[in-house]
């Protein structure tokens, strides 16, 4: 009986609307027939029956405060302690099975790891790290009709509306240049798409066709592979340098500088603070601060960590794709 309530509210909680009826649909259609030479009448059908996506949309609606009752303080302080967050983000993000996971990717697709790492200097432990952390592997590229889901975010009201029109614009370009079915592409909540999660507006600047087939397609592997790899490299990755280290201080929690994959400081403005093990780089780096449990975890940054961030900007996000990639190829080498 739970079973068929579920299925119910699934099939009740889908929305198909007719956006061709929308002014500002209409006048995005104008534009793409006259910007790309679309096809209109083509374009009129694929606006005219359109999956509205709520989960999504309710992800980018403002959300007004909320003044909690001392019972939902309580609950919260439970689920989120005070200290210990990067404990909870890295449990799932870095483990002992996206580490052997990558392990298997990275044998899988070896030829193309090696000639990718080749061509553009980017590690195959960091290349691997990257699709690990986004999709498992290519095991979870996202469930969300990606055509449906950018409509339902370019139209419906949210506070982001204008991006998610640049998006789909480039998504519909996108697939007339490619040639594939606009219709059975699917991706995350926020339209990224393939093992690499990519949003569409970034397959000119970074997606390459690496399998050769004439087609940027970043649901196989070869193309994701050479595509995170280039996205790198043309942030500024520096082939052979060191990307992060941990490092020494007084205490169990830091507050004596400023932390952040956005500041950064010369090392002799740093006192008190060592690394660990022998770290020669001499440029610039960032201090990572890792909320643990029982103390704070201090890391060095160097300007590879901050490429990480150009990927996505979060200081947890960079670092755990780093400790991912250390992991991987410590297995590597062992095997």
């Amino acid at each position: 009986m739970k079973i068929v309530m579920v299925f119910i509210f699934l099939i009740f909680s889908l929305e198909a609307k007719d956006y061709t009826q929308d002014k500002e649909v209409k006048q995005f259609i104008k534009t793409l027939v006259k910007e790309y030479k679309m096809d209109k009448d083509r374009l009129y059908t694929l606006f005219s029956d359109v999956e509205v996506y709520k989960s999504p949309l309710r992800l980018f609606r403002p959300h007004p405060k909320k003044k909690r009752t001392p019972q939902e303080i309580k609950r919260l302080k439970e689920l989120y302690p005070l200290h210990g967050a990067w404990d909870r983000y890295s449990r799932f993000k870095v483990n002992p099975s996206r580490v052997k996971q990558g392990v298997a990717f990275i044998k899988k697709h070896q030829k193309v790891f090696d000639t990718v790492e080749k061509r553009f200097g980017v590690p195959k432990e960091y290349i691997a790290a990257i699709i690990g952390i986004e999709t498992v592997y290519g095991g979870n590229v996202g469930s969300y009709l990606v055509f449906d889901n950018l409509t339902t975010l370019a139209f419906e009201k949210n506070r982001r509306n204008k991006f998610f029109k640049y998006e789909l614009k480039n998504f519909i370009r996108l697939a007339q240049k490619d040639k594939f079915d606009i219709r059975s592409v699917k991706g995350s909540y926020a339209g990224a798409i393939g093992l690499g999660q990519f949003m569409p507006s970034n397959y000119d600047a970074y997606g390459v066709d690496y399998d050769g087939d004439g087609r940027i397609i970043l649901h196989q592997p070869e193309d994701a592979i050479a595509s995170v790899a280039n996205y790198f490299k043309k942030n500024g990755w520096r082939t052979g340098e060191l990307v992060a280290t941990r490092v020494k201080y007084k205490g169990n929690r830091f507050h004596a500088y400023k932390t952040g994959y956005d500041k950064t400081y010369n090392r002799k403005q740093l006192k008190g603070i060592k690394p660990e093990k022998k770290w020669d780089y001499q440029d610039k780096v960032r201090l990572i601060k890792l909320d643990r449990k029982a103390y704070d975890e201090l890391w060095y940054g160097a300007k590879n960590f901050f490429v990480i961030t150009r990927y996505n900007h979060s200081g947890h996000y960079a670092m755990s794709v780093h400790q991912l990639a250390v992991k991987i190829k410590k297995k590597l080498d062992e095997n």
